[in-house]
């Protein structure tokens, strides 16, 4: 991984807590949620690449080979994501039915 990768991951990971933070709608908490969690994602994932390796089902113990746990990890990850985005949508929805709002101020 090159020093560009890693500096658009900061600048991701800074983008999602920015709007974590400083925003006070509920929808947007979440996108920027979404934001960090695929910043710590792509960090992930380029950590468990290997330049010029060969995938696991190919290499033979004499080759460098990429190790799969870190990928699978990360799809699980992107599973739960996306179930958790789900459930936090519904929830926001059920508090707009019952405050007329989603902002934060309203009700916290």
């Amino acid at each position: 991984m090159t020093l560009y990768n890693y500096t658009i991951i900061i600048i991701l990971m800074i983008l999602g807590l920015y709007i974590i933070i400083n925003d006070k709608n509920l929808i947007k908490k979440m996108i920027g949620i979404n934001v960090f969690q695929a910043s710590v994602l792509l960090f992930y994932i380029s950590l468990g690449y290997i330049k010029n390796s060969l995938p696991p089902i190919l290499g033979s113990s004499l080759h460098l080979y990429s190790n799969p746990i870190p990928q699978v990890l990360m799809l699980t990850a992107i599973v739960v994501g996306i179930a958790t985005f789900s459930v936090g949508l519904s929830i926001a929805v059920k508090i707009e039915e019952k405050y007329g709002k989603i902002d934060q101020d309203k009700y916290m």
